[in-house]
């Protein structure tokens, strides 16, 4: 049962309230004053609060600041007999979820006080997905007792209480964004934004527009305003991944933003401000990329404020069997599998191979493994591991179509004609499976 605290002076108001929510199936405490209310308050916690902006002794808006002191998260709705243009905003900008005029409508009311409880529901929600990254993004999750990684742990302690650039150096694969993660999920700022931009993966025209935002009309396309990246993130973290194949004309353009901290929309004038973080990672030579005129030395020295360099597996290879069991574990909850168990031949096999992809070329072998596992043991032959470690692309150059067509009857061999396995190996869905199949004349 929801309980609905109400503070007004007015014992007709205060009667005619408790009756109305007493046959709406809510428990109801009343006061008559200011003092009492909190008291009432810290008694007996109830979900909502009526709160009259007049009172005898403490007023309306101090009454709300102390409630909303004691509990921020307090729903409290204000009511008053006196439109108030400047009280209005005060109380909202105090915390009232809502501000409504004596006599009041019960139809509005009622309103009022569903749409309060439906928008913490919702916010109970986003904020439980919040702290499940948090726990998801602890340091703990990045797994690693070898030397390299005790550095890197060390490193990632000592930046996530302030706001400096970061440059994450490292290989394909090595976990440069889980890395990313970690410093903003334990940081003060872990429940403000955490953005994402894949600098390589768009042309260079729309990577701006994605950083910056356009205005309605700045190009062709531009048939709205829209927001980029760096007004989303707000005071959060803007993670720039793949940062070395920015083009220079752009890298000139984020070096102002990160010295100025403000910036301009694409066909916009006005100035816009920024508070994010930014971390960039790449796993390119930053210094031969200056070297050879492709990035800025004064933008590599904003971003590299303090840099972090992660190792590949094949300098880590005593963190493998502690991964194993890590990626198992997740790779079973995501699968709803069980299969947990490694032989010590399969364990020395993956321990020895060369992981050239690195922690993620780890996970995809395990990935494959559990979904062909028949009981709850990673089988060797069920690694797509190449003992001679023969380069991966066909002798003859083909086209494109060509790969693609032999590797997807490769995985459906190897799933002995499974399409539900073969989807989930190649990461494409049934019926992207199923078109291929038949563009491709593999069914017969």
């Amino acid at each position: 049962m929801k309980s609905i605290l109400i503070i007004d002076d007015d014992p007709l108001i205060r009667k005619t309230l408790s009756t109305h929510f007493s046959k709406d199936g809510f428990e109801v405490f009343m006061a008559e004053n200011g003092r009492e209310g909190l008291e009432k308050y810290e008694e007996n916690f109830p979900d909502m609060v009526i709160l009259d902006i007049r009172l005898p002794d403490i007023d309306g808006l101090e009454s709300l600041k102390r409630i909303k002191a004691k509990n921020r998260k307090a729903l409290v709705i204000i009511i008053t007999a006196y439109d108030d243009m400047k009280t209005t905003v005060e109380a909202i900008k105090s915390g009232a979820f809502e501000y409504l005029v004596k006599p009041l409508d019960f139809v509005e009311m009622d309103m009022a006080i569903e749409k309060a409880f439906q928008v913490s529901k919702l916010e109970e929600k986003l904020s439980y997905m919040v702290e499940e990254k948090q726990k998801e993004y602890t340091i703990d999750n990045i797994i690693g007792r070898s030397p390299a990684m005790r550095d890197v742990f060390k490193l990632i302690g000592s930046v996530v209480n302030n706001r400096a650039n970061i440059l994450i150096q490292g290989d394909s694969g090595t976990g440069k964004e889980l890395c990313a993660k970690a410093i903003h999920y334990n940081s003060p700022w872990w429940d403000e934004p955490f953005i994402v931009i894949n600098c390589s993966a768009i042309s260079d025209t729309l990577l701006e527009s994605e950083l910056f935002g356009h205005v309605k009309g700045a190009f062709t396309d531009a048939i709205c305003e829209t927001k980029g990246k760096f007004e989303i993130a707000g005071n959060g973290t803007l993670f720039l991944d793949e940062i070395g194949d920015v083009s220079t004309n752009l890298q000139s353009k984020m070096l102002r933003v990160i010295e100025s901290r403000d910036f301009m929309k694409v066909g916009g004038e006005k100035v816009l401000k920024t508070e994010a973080r930014i971390i960039a990672a790449t796993n390119q030579n930053l210094k031969k990329r200056i070297e050879d005129g492709l990035f800025r030395e004064d933008l590599y020295w904003r971003l590299k404020v303090v840099e972090v360099k992660l190792p590949p597996l094949r300098e880590r290879k005593e963190d493998i069997p502690a991964l194993i069991v890590y990626l198992l574990e997740k790779i079973n909850r995501e699968l709803r599998k069980n299969v947990r168990k490694v032989p010590a031949h399969v364990l020395k096999k993956l321990v020895s191979f060369s992981w050239k992809g690195n922690v993620r070329e780890l996970e995809n072998a395990l990935t494959h493994a559990v979904i062909l596992a028949k009981g709850d043991i990673v089988q060797e032959e069920n690694l797509p591991l190449d003992a001679g470690e023969k380069s991966p692309f066909p002798q003859k150059l083909v086209p494109l179509k060509e790969v693609e067509k032999n590797y997807i009857h490769h995985v459906l061999h190897s799933t002995k004609g499974s399409k539900t396995q073969a989807s989930q190996i190649l990461g494409i869905s049934r019926p992207t499976l199923d078109k291929k199949i038949r563009d491709y004349t593999l069914d017969k």
